[in-house]
């Protein structure tokens, strides 16, 4: 639900244009998939579902995984990577996957870009990171410790790298 603060403060900031895109590729949990879509209400972002989803998109999931966001982000469904490739047309493209040897820090981020991210349990398919070894970008971790950051954390990281990168000087 959302709700009104009486400390909200709308802080200036210049948002991009073409918006970012956030592209999941086979998501499998409701509720980060609801965090995902309330990062994108709140940064202008578009969202991109590559099927198949862990879920069906109905009104009785979309309210239990939080995602009272959806009718203001317009999510798009594609069902499958080559289909979103062909309705988008993304200039650029930017993969997150543990088996980036780049941090997301070292990529350049322009308006438009679509920054893809696979599944909670599977990651991206390696099709995809073969395809695109180029493109392929990880978050810094402490390996001895976790396996990967949670889904909806990464993207969070990830699209608020790009927004302070587009920032004017």
């Amino acid at each position: 639900m959302k709700h009104a603060h009486a400390r909200r403060f709308d802080l200036p900031f210049v948002w991009p244009d073409p918006p970012l895109r956030v592209v999941l590729v086979h998501p499998q949990i409701p509720p980060n998939t609801g965090n995902i879509a309330r990062l994108c209400a709140a940064t202008g972002s578009q969202l991109h579902l590559v099927e198949p989803l862990g879920f069906t998109i109905t009104n009785a999931q979309l309210k239990r995984a939080g995602l009272d966001y959806w009718d203001s982000i317009a999510p798009r469904l594609h069902r499958d990577f080559e289909a979103f490739l062909a309705a988008e047309q993304p200039g650029r493209l930017f993969l997150f996957s543990t088996a980036g040897s780049r941090s997301y820090l070292q990529a350049r981020y322009q308006p438009g870009d679509a920054l893809v991210f696979g599944s909670e349990t599977e990651g991206l398919p390696q099709a995809l990171l073969d395809r695109f070894p180029d493109r392929v970008h990880g978050i810094p971790i402490r390996t001895q410790h976790v396996r990967s950051l949670n889904l909806s954390s990464a993207a969070a990281l990830v699209v608020y790298e790009a927004l302070r990168q587009l920032q004017p000087p």
